[in-house]
């Protein structure tokens, strides 16, 4: 009985393995200092999306959504030239390779997975204010509207948080 508990509740947030060729995109976004949205979202290039809420969102919990083979497409393009060399990590952060740095602001995590079965990841912490890093601060901000899941993603009043 355990057993079958445990498969019920993992499968919610659980995607099929992509037939399609491509990655899986897997986004964070998390906390700030204030009322900033904490949550992972996941796409395949199949079609298939999960966003999994943390904190500040309009979904309670692990909420399904499905994203069209051009929506895939210009996301892996859109993180294209900051996708690290696959298997490997890059880390943009204060006192590493940023010098104008605001604090509470919310880190990102992105990490591309697929057949190869290494794990290519890019953490940015968004204080960094370099000029260097603009582009990167506005594809981030932009992946919500990209993947339409902007309405899961404003709480509806701070009685719900």
């Amino acid at each position: 009985v355990a057993l079958l508990l445990a498969g019920c509740a993992t499968e919610d947030t659980e995607l099929e393995t992509p037939k399609a060729p491509g990655d899986t995109i897997r986004f964070t976004a998390g906390r700030c200092f204030g009322a900033c949205p904490a949550y992972t979202l996941r796409v395949t290039p199949d079609g298939s999306g999960i966003l999994e809420p943390e904190k500040f969102t309009a979904v309670p919990g692990p909420t399904r959504f499905t994203v069209t083979p051009a929506q895939y497409k210009r996301l892996r393009a859109s993180l294209l030239p900051y996708r690290p060399p696959t298997g490997t990590e890059k880390r943009i952060g204060h006192g590493e390779n940023c010098t104008r740095f605001a604090t509470d602001m919310p880190g990102y995590t992105i990490e591309w997975s697929g057949g190869t079965g290494k794990v290519t990841r890019l953490d940015f912490q968004s204080g960094c204010m370099d000029a260097r890093y603009g582009r990167l601060r506005t594809t981030i901000a932009a992946i919500p509207g990209l993947m339409d899941v902007e309405k899961m993603l404003k709480a509806p009043s701070a009685s719900t948080r």
